[in-house]
């Protein structure tokens, strides 16, 4: 259709040659394909995998539910839900914009898990929606991983499905950072020669991951730990504080500080940010002797690590182009694996804190101040990650087989 008379044609000059940039040149066409598994070469082959062979395959399955485990995909795939509220750095940029992220995730979960997964951006962000439409497609999936999901809807939606659904799932924003930060302290801790329970750690942000990191380092044992939000240090009896943060400033802070991060980090062993804010130098340098410090908002750290290297023993960042990188994807293919593996019907606590030894473990003795963690390339890091999951579902008896 032509333009009308009083619509200026676009000038070819000002649109955008995608292709020219290598990101958007692999994403075209986008990043995942479903492919059979089984061949449809003739006649014979047809009437098994369709009609009318499959009809008694599903009548089986109707008599007993749980062969669907046995004789559908359902076992081997995890549903990676996201209603685009809280998409990496982006923040809300609504579903349409997040299906390249939750791609990636499948991606990630199939290369280093063996793990299928379909990505599934969902238009809705009352959490009853968000419930109610994960419980609906649950029985087409082993398990649920949920991704960027705003904070604090994102703990009610997990909760509300844990109790709902006996299959597992995992918030991965809160859990699988948690789990790798906790992985790179214990092995950051065997070189400064502390003990977990003898440290004082400050956690920079209560969203999502700030409080899965606080809770995960209560139960590994942290000597203490105190948390900030954008209006200061999280305390028992301070105003205005959600749900989610009046139970984190009950379990937190016992030596009741109050005012800033920065007041907070004077003699801290440990600095974890995960604001998206900035630290000053002084800080750090303000910090105990052979100070950690895990800088893991990105792009952009919360203290660069060449300045914070001045002062501290042990940095970390979310990055790949800086030593110990603190990246999900060290825990969260193994950890489905893990749970897929065995039919757990929930992720644990214990099962968080096996992958959490198993991934520190796999350092070993090469630890030093720029490995304490192992590179997602490690094809040591999801076997052993797996392994210690299934078994922990096992001893815990939420295992199936």
């Amino acid at each position: 259709m032509a333009a009308k008379p009083d619509q200026p044609k676009p000038d070819p000059s000002t649109e955008h040659d995608y292709d020219a940039d290598p990101a958007f040149a692999l994403h075209r066409g986008g990043k995942l394909e479903v492919r059979s598994t089984v061949p449809v070469r003739d006649r014979d082959d047809l009437s098994l995998a369709y009609t009318p062979g499959v009809a008694r395959v599903c009548t089986a399955i109707a008599e007993d539910p749980d062969l669907v485990n046995d004789y559908t995909w359902v076992s081997n795939v995890v549903a990676v839900v996201t209603d685009g509220t809280a998409v990496l750095g982006l923040g809300d940029i609504g579903p349409a914009a997040a299906m390249p992220v939750m791609e990636g995730k499948a991606l990630l979960f199939k290369q280093f898990g063996g793990v299928d997964s379909v990505p599934i951006c969902l238009d809705c962000t009352d959490a009853d929606d968000l419930v109610e439409t994960v419980i609906r497609l649950a029985p087409s999936f082993g398990g649920i991983n949920l991704e960027d999901i705003s904070a604090p809807r994102c703990f009610e939606v997990e909760d509300r499905l844990r109790a709902a659904l006996d299959i597992p799932v995992f918030h991965d924003d809160q859990h699988g950072t948690a789990i790798v930060v906790l992985a790179a302290l214990r092995n950051a801790a065997r070189l400064t020669g502390k003990p977990l329970a003898k440290m004082r750690a400050v956690v920079a942000g209560a969203g999502a991951s700030g409080v899965a990191v606080s809770r995960i380092l209560l139960e590994a044992g942290i000597g203490d730990i105190a948390v900030s939000d954008s209006k200061g240090l999280i305390f028992d009896g301070r105003d205005g504080l959600n749900p989610i943060k009046q139970m984190l400033a009950r379990d937190t802070n016992r030596a009741g500080l109050k005012g800033s991060t920065e007041d907070a980090l004077v003699d801290a062993d440990v600095f974890i940010g995960l604001s998206g804010g900035t630290i000053r130098e002084d800080c750090v340098d303000a910090m105990a002797d052979d100070a950690i410090v895990f800088a893991l908002s990105n792009p952009d750290p919360e203290i660069q690590p060449e300045v914070a290297r001045r002062h501290a023993r042990v940095v970390a960042t979310g990055r790949s182009d800086f030593p110990n990188q603190i990246n999900n994807v060290l825990a969260f293919p193994g950890v489905f694996r893990g749970a897929l593996d065995v039919r757990a019907h929930t992720i644990t606590e214990g099962m968080k804190l096996a992958a959490a030894t198993a991934l520190a473990d796999v350092v070993g003795d090469e630890v030093s101040e720029d490995y304490v963690i192992p590179s997602p390339f490690d094809e040591r890091v999801a076997p052993a990650v797996t392994k210690a999951v299934a078994a922990q579902a096992r001893e815990e008896g939420v295992a199936r087989r």
